[in-house]
């Protein structure tokens, strides 16, 4: 059964930083590129992040770029986001989901994710 499951979410100070983590199981993850995304209150959920299938490549959004990093450790099955310098616009629920193309090809879309986590809230607020 695929599964992959976000962990890490909570509240954070501005400025402050959080890391997310997406455990997952029941596929092979070094044959995907990965994906994180995010959903704001009231707006639509928004591509943040990729990371390629061996780990070689990364690629962000303008909004996170130079404070988030993405990693992964496919013998431990796990895809990390580091965010840094949090800002309250960062305030959201944070899925990881499975890219159905190469993250260096990606145009940060949700269409090209076939799989999702259940999401964790991130909160940055003083």
């Amino acid at each position: 059964q695929l599964q992959l499951v976000e962990s890490g979410g909570g509240l954070v100070q501005p400025g402050g930083s959080l890391r997310l983590s997406c455990l997952t199981s029941g596929f092979t993850l070094d044959s995907f590129a990965m994906g994180w995304f995010r959903q704001a209150p009231g707006a639509e959920r928004e591509g943040v992040a990729c990371i390629s299938a061996r780990g070689r490549f990364t690629n962000f959004d303008n909004s996170v770029k130079g404070r988030f990093t993405i990693s992964r450790d496919n013998d431990r099955n796990i895809v990390d986001l580091q965010m840094s310098s949090l800002k309250p616009e960062d305030t959201a629920v944070y899925y990881c989901a499975r890219l159905t193309r190469a993250c260096k090809t990606w145009d940060f879309s949700t269409l090209s994710a076939d799989y999702w986590g259940q999401g964790t809230q991130v909160i940055v607020s003083s």
